[in-house]
């Protein structure tokens, strides 16, 4: 089974929650999946975008409430 690594990205603004997603992902084995905890409006656009861009896959997303939750697997 593949690690679950999470990263609370609550209160950061565009494009903090991105950035550290990055910088963790980094440090990252291929295939561990990042959980992130965030309410920026705006990373409900950046965060399939950078997932996208960065060759990794957006698992889930759930976009429901006040606090999104993205699940990323390290490409």
């Amino acid at each position: 089974m593949n690690d679950a690594h999470e990263l609370d990205a609550v209160g950061l603004l565009c494009p903090l929650p991105v950035l550290k997603a990055r910088k963790r992902l980094q440090k990252l084995s291929s295939g561990d999946l990042l959980i992130i905890a965030a309410d920026d409006p705006a990373a409900v656009v950046d965060v399939p975008h950078f997932c996208t861009e960065a060759g990794h896959v957006l698992v889930s997303a759930d976009t429901s409430g006040p606090i999104q939750r993205y699940t990323i697997r390290k490409g």
